[in-house]
């Protein structure tokens, strides 16, 4: 049985219903000539989301990322690093000595898994810094994803392939080109490096790096060309900033600009948070409605569970449509 037609026959009720109708929702969009960004939060990348939103990146599934500074990172540390990585099961029985242990050892941890420092975040610092020095000696800026694509189509990273490449979400970005979108990039490993290499004098500001702002406008510019003769659908993973930042498009062209562009055609969102405590990342589609983003007809979904568990499902279910 395929994995569409087991959801079909199983997923009828509560939580497992919405999955159902979610995914048949972004089958429907793109058959109508529609596309699909992508949101996403958390830690995905770590727990190796590009096995299967790779598929869906390289079948044409997903036009568009946004997506936390980590999660960019991460699946290049995972690429680059898997075979030294640490998972840990017992995770939630370890002690504050355990911890410790594992920090003295440079083991990050990520729930379950430990990123091995050396030979994941600092051999990436290693391989793109040249490409940080070389944009600010030509005068050149770029987008913190457009530095991540110069080091893979350059090559230096493939004699360090730990993984399978066609299991790198962000490596079927780059063949595709996509833009992915990283709203406070400096919150994250190698945005904290830039800033301490900076300070040590390594670089003599932050110039190359292109900000937050103009991620925005870029963003902007790409959202009109692409719902230019169809809709586009939003897919969020979580909350925060990743999907905050990119959904917010809409009202800032249509409300703050003053000029007409279609609403998001679809939005679903696969939430832990509580609509309670003012937790926007909680918030009901609906009341995305009263902040122009979606309208009363946009077919709007939120699935309460897992992501690490609903994302891989949808995707598959879409990739089988």
């Amino acid at each position: 049985m395929d994995v569409k037609k087991f959801i079909r026959d199983n997923f009828k009720h509560f939580n497992a219903a919405v999955l159902t109708e979610a995914a048949e929702g972004w089958v429907q969009h793109l058959a109508k000539g529609g596309k699909m960004f992508l949101a996403m939060a958390g830690a995905l990348s770590t727990g190796e989301i590009g096995i299967s939103l790779a598929k869906m990146i390289r079948k044409g599934k997903i036009h568009g990322i946004c997506c936390t500074a980590a999660n960019l990172e991460e699946d290049i540390f995972n690429l680059i690093a898997h075979k030294r990585y640490k998972r840990l099961p017992d995770y939630r029985h370890l002690s504050p000595r355990e911890e410790l242990d594992l920090k003295n050892a440079h083991l990050n941890r990520v729930t379950d898994t430990c990123i091995p420092e050396e030979y994941a975040i600092r051999k990436l610092q290693e391989k793109l810094n040249p490409f940080f020095k070389r944009a600010e000696e030509n005068k050149k800026r770029f987008f913190p994803y457009e530095f991540i694509y110069q080091v893979i189509r350059s090559g230096k990273l493939e004699p360090f392939y730990e993984i399978a490449p066609r299991d790198s979400w962000v490596i079927a970005a780059c063949e595709k080109n996509l833009p992915i979108f990283t709203p406070g990039w400096e919150d994250s490993t190698l945005g904290n490096g830039v800033v301490a290499d900076t300070r040590k004098g390594c670089f003599k500001n932050f110039n190359f790096m292109k900000n937050g702002l103009e991620q925005m406008d870029f963003l902007i510019n790409w959202y009109l060309k692409n719902t230019k003769d169809n809709s586009i659908g939003f897919f969020q993973i979580g909350g925060g900033i990743a999907g905050d930042f990119a959904i917010c498009v809409v009202p800032l062209i249509r409300q703050d600009m003053g000029t007409d562009c279609r609403l998001w055609g679809y939005f679903c969102q696969i939430s832990d948070s509580t609509t309670s405590y003012g937790s926007y990342s909680g918030a009901s589609p609906n009341e995305k409605i009263t902040w122009e983003k979606l309208g009363i007809d946009t077919p709007r979904f939120i699935i309460e569970s897992d992501a690490s568990i609903v994302a891989p499902l949808i995707f598959r279910y879409v990739l089988e449509s």
